[in-house]
């Protein structure tokens, strides 16, 4: 009996141990299969989330909808100003007269941003873009509008071609300072591919934009962005803020190798936009990578058969970097298919595209970019060439 009892006992045991692991296996499969939660939800009107290296795009909401973009704009005024000294029509220590008109339409005796110039003074133009970018001052963006274009009305139509250059499609500037103008607008992802340009092209100019405060005719003014004080990965770029534009904060933030930009555009007030732009930045840090698949030089395809060359084979290669944001754990799920051109024929040059690499995910083709020759090959003497015109012959021939 007692030894029935224990049997019993036993196979009790086992079946509930089985079904706790059953439990467990399936517990774990579902937590793997949420592992990355839906995107956040913002109080804005209008959100974008992008990598800055590829322009991914990891989260967004009304990101086309036009909107005031209040001193947002400055960020323009300032990346035009960053051109012109890189093309060496303007020196960073230029000293600019500062006019009635800059000093009446944005200097101290107005309601808004202001950097506090004093009417027909000279200030350089490296301390005029600090006031733009930390002060968001309104006579110092007047004040190198007029320096480089004569006027802001002609400054503000290299604005629209600039944005026009970089496919900024929902974007109309009518000033140099955000200052209320109807028609006036921009969108999120317009600002985003702004910020791209900003910090690709302009490194040395974007580092002011993580600069907190600036002193200048004795008054201190902190950087408005409340995010480089709260995260010290946070680097910029700029904030605004207009009644009809509401708090908008354009964001940008590095870890480790990963940058991402974030804007948030018509929160209720100064600590929304900073929490909010804070909630995407930490997603997107949290559950997505951005890595280099393939670096220029490797070596995609071994030993590609060359035909009338003085080398039979041939190594391939890619001339650009694949790069991609995914979620994590996605590269996991990557496909790459080789396609390789059915004949190669000498001569050869070194760069010469030869077929493509298509790196999928899910089915779905992500990157799709040119195979190239690691190395030039010459063409081979006659009678090796009609060797392999026969041979070649002969292959058509049984394919």
């Amino acid at each position: 009996m007692l030894k029935n009892w224990l049997n019993k006992c036993f196979k009790k045991w086992i079946l509930s141990f089985a079904y706790s692991a059953l439990a467990l296996l399936t517990l774990s499969s579902a937590q793997a299969q949420q592992l990355i939660p839906a995107a956040p939800e913002l109080a804005a009107k209008s959100w974008i989330l992008v990598d800055a290296e590829t322009g991914h795009i990891i989260v967004e909401s009304n990101a086309d909808l036009p909107l005031p973009p209040a001193s947002l704009v400055k960020m323009m005024t300032t990346y035009i100003v960053s051109n012109e000294i890189e093309e060496g029509r303007v020196k960073k220590d230029d000293m600019v007269l500062i006019s009635d008109n800059a000093w009446e339409k944005g200097g101290a005796k107005t309601d808004g941003s202001t950097m506090f110039l004093n009417p027909r003074t000279r200030v350089s133009v490296s301390d005029l873009m600090r006031g733009v970018i930390i002060q968001s001052g309104n006579d110092a963006s007047i004040a190198l509008a007029e320096h480089i274009s004569g006027d802001e009305d002609a400054f503000t139509d290299s604005m629209n071609q600039q944005a026009a250059l970089l496919g900024m499609t929902g974007t109309e500037y009518f000033n140099a300072t955000g200052l209320p103008y109807e028609g006036m607008v921009s969108t999120a992802r317009d600002l985003s591919l702004l910020a791209r340009a900003i910090i690709k092209e302009h490194p040395e100019h974007y580092s002011i934009y993580s600069e907190k405060y600036f002193k200048y005719n004795n008054i201190n003014q902190p950087n408005r962005n409340r995010l480089l004080w709260r995260d010290s990965s946070v680097d910029g770029l700029k904030t605004g803020h207009t009644q009809a534009a509401g708090y908008c904060l354009v964001a940008s933030a590095k870890r480790k190798d990963m940058r991402l930009i974030s804007v948030v555009l018509g929160a209720t007030s100064d600590k929304m936009r900073a929490s909010q732009s804070q909630k995407l930045l930490s997603y997107g840090f949290r559950y997505f990578n951005t890595k280099t698949i393939y670096s220029v030089g490797d070596v995609i395809k071994e030993n590609a058969k060359v035909w009338y060359g003085e080398d039979e084979f041939l190594n391939l290669t890619i001339s650009d970097d694949v790069t991609l944001t995914l979620a994590r754990g996605a590269e996991k799920k990557l496909e790459a298919n080789i396609l390789v051109d059915e004949q190669i024929k000498a001569p050869i040059v070194i760069g010469q595209e030869l077929g493509r690499l298509q790196v999928s995910l899910d089915g779905a083709i992500l990157v799709d970019t040119p195979l190239v020759a690691a190395a030039p090959v010459e063409q081979s003497g006659f009678f090796a060439r009609l060797i392999d015109w026969v041979l070649l012959f002969i292959t058509q021939l049984l394919s």
